[in-house]
């Protein structure tokens, strides 16, 4: 059985950083990526980590330079670094699983992924 868990959410302040972990348990995928949704909001692309290495990564602009996506295999796990944190980063942030061969495209669009994690809350006090 498949499940994703994420932790290393909080209540931090503006400017502050956060890791975020999710643990990939049940079976090894191809790409692994980070999502998020505030409230009254869609669900959004953060992060995504591709190849078993990890080493392909991409970035939604809004997070470009102040997060880090990266990849542990041994562990089967992906994390978030989270810098430089802002109001706007306030959500919940998910992590998801696939085993397609992904690009930038697809990899930015939740669709194309198949397992995902409950959910951890970052708010951002301003």
């Amino acid at each position: 059985q498949v499940q994703l868990a994420e932790s290393g959410g909080g209540l931090v302040q503006a400017g502050d950083s956060l890791t975020l972990s999710c643990t990939v348990s049940g079976r090894t995928f191809t790409a692994l990526g980070w999502f998020r949704q505030a409230p009254g909001k869609e669900r959004e692309f953060v992060a995504a980590a591709l190849g078993w290495s990890g080493g392909v990564r991409f970035y939604a602009d809004s997070v470009k330079g102040r997060f880090t996506v990266s990849r542990d295999t041994d562990k089967n796990a992906i994390y978030l670094q989270l810098n430089s944190l802002k109001p706007e980063d306030t959500a919940v942030y998910y992590c998801a699983a696939s085993s397609q061969l992904m690009n930038s495209r697809t990899s930015a669009d939740g669709q194309h992924y198949g397992y995902w994690g409950q959910g951890t809350q970052v708010t951002v006090s301003s």
